[in-house]
């Protein structure tokens, strides 16, 4: 299942490239914490973990950055028993702001993959309203943190 979503935020691409990727649980909705289990000078295979609450259920992922291009892209691929998803973001400069955009891909295993097949209609169409919320939640932090 693929979905994705931007939001335009007024801050400065290198502040909001930083804010997105180091600030994870302070901006997400559903990501709680986030612990790096090992990080590389260049960003590209950091090794970490992220937990995340949804609906009351909690999940833990493995996750690997997998692009690291300040400030213009990032990737991430995590990993869990029932599915894996791969988030990409881009950041584009549009006139003294920001343009985040969030492409996701999950994919089910086990019995997961038979529910995202039967009903990834139905669950696309929630799942891109609350990528829109990240998003939003997103834009809200970065345009309310302090400059460092």
């Amino acid at each position: 299942m693929e979905t994705a979503a931007s939001v335009i935020i007024d801050r400065p691409i290198e502040q909001v490239f930083k804010l997105t990727n180091d600030h994870v649980p302070e901006w997400s909705i559903v990501v709680v914490s986030e612990e790096v289990i090992e990080k590389t000078p260049q960003g590209v295979g950091t090794k970490f973990r992220t937990v995340t609450e949804d609906y009351n259920r909690t999940m833990e992922f493995d996750g690997t950055v997998t692009k690291y291009d300040p400030p213009h892209a990032s990737t991430v691929e995590l990993k869990s028993d029932a599915f894996d998803i791969v988030a990409e973001y881009t950041f584009e400069e549009v006139i003294d702001k920001t343009r985040v955009t969030q492409k996701s891909v999950v994919t089910g295993k086990g019995f997961f993959k038979v529910i995202l097949w039967a009903m990834g209609w139905t669950m696309r169409s929630s799942s891109c309203k609350a990528l829109q919320k990240e998003l939003d939640s997103l834009k809200s932090f970065c345009e309310r943190h302090p400059e460092d």
